[in-house]
């Protein structure tokens, strides 16, 4: 079995490729073309554990994730097995890097794909999430300005800094409604479990990706901004419906549209509507993101 460390991992890993590569796992899994079981979590003495896997049908591998959080702090690996022994193929000792970077590229995808050429963005949030959603949107977007807030102001700070490497123009706000008046773009990134926007704070014509809630009884949004939306993306519905902000507006699962079948067909999107994406990360993001490191050996 190969073992690939952190730093040889994060030497293959570049932002467009992994872009590319969720945009083909989410279209993948829309499609039916894999198998990806509901996720697994633990509570571990205050901490969060997370474990995922997912199998396209006729490939080669299949991948087990686990990801951690314990005291604000995130872990993790991957695991790559032969689909024809069942033999661990590679062991990716990513620390949740890989967790990390295929969230952050879901949503700048989805903001690409919707067609948004924002110059600003808000940020909910201040940990390692927040400074790569800024990375990734840049990458996809002309940004000039990043909003951010976060509760703890050491934190918001050190954030701040670390995202002005690349926007040099950050500015942090008193509180979520701030960002909201401020912004039309906005990722929502923490482990809230109260909502953080309401109905009211949002603009017309604003995007939301809501990234924190991937589990029972984490929200970030008031339902009424779901209900309000003319446009619900979700990564997956039997997913998002249990884990996600769904599990809170259960009367809008009729009218979500999966990302994978989003991407694949022409659905109107009027540059006045209010969009929400509700990203619970799926196994089969891991998969892929897995596999492309794993065969991009030549990096």
């Amino acid at each position: 079995m190969q073992i690939l460390t952190l730093e040889q991992i994060r030497q293959r890993v570049d932002d467009a490729g992994v872009i590319a590569r969720m945009r083909d796992a989410l279209i993948a899994q829309s499609r039916g073309e894999c198998d990806t079981p509901m996720p697994m979590h633990l509570d571990v003495n205050g901490g969060e554990v997370h474990m995922k896997s997912s199998y396209r049908r006729g490939g080669k591998y299949f991948a087990l994730k686990m990801a951690t959080t314990f005291r604000g702090a995130g872990n993790g690996m991957m695991l790559l097995a032969s689909a024809e022994t069942g033999e661990p193929v590679v062991y990716l000792a990513d620390a949740g890097h890989l967790t990390d970077v295929r969230t952050a590229a879901v949503s700048a995808m989805i903001a690409q794909a919707l067609g948004r050429r924002d110059s600003t963005i808000g940020i909910l949030g201040t940990g390692i999430q927040a400074r790569l959603t800024a990375r990734f949107h840049a990458r996809v977007l002309p940004l000039k300005r990043v909003y951010l807030w976060g509760r703890n102001p050491e934190r918001a700070s050190a954030c701040a800094d670390e995202i002005r490497k690349f926007i040099p123009d950050v500015a942090i706000l008193s509180s979520p409604a701030a960002v909201a008046a401020a912004t039309r773009l906005i990722v929502t990134c923490t482990a809230s479990r109260a909502p953080l926007l309401a109905a009211c704070d949002i603009e017309e014509g604003t995007h939301i990706s809501a990234v924190g809630a991937d589990s029972p009884g984490k929200q970030e949004l008031d339902p009424e901004i779901l209900r309000r939306a003319g446009l619900i993306l979700v990564d997956s519905l039997k997913q998002c419906e249990k884990l996600g902000e769904l599990q809170h507006a259960p009367d809008v699962c009729g009218r979500a549209v999966e990302i994978g079948s989003f991407l694949e067909n022409s659905i109107q999107h009027g540059p006045a509507m209010d969009s929400v994406a509700d990203l619970t990360g799926l196994g089969v993001e891991d998969l892929f993101i897995a596999e492309w490191i794993h065969e991009n050996r030549n990096v």
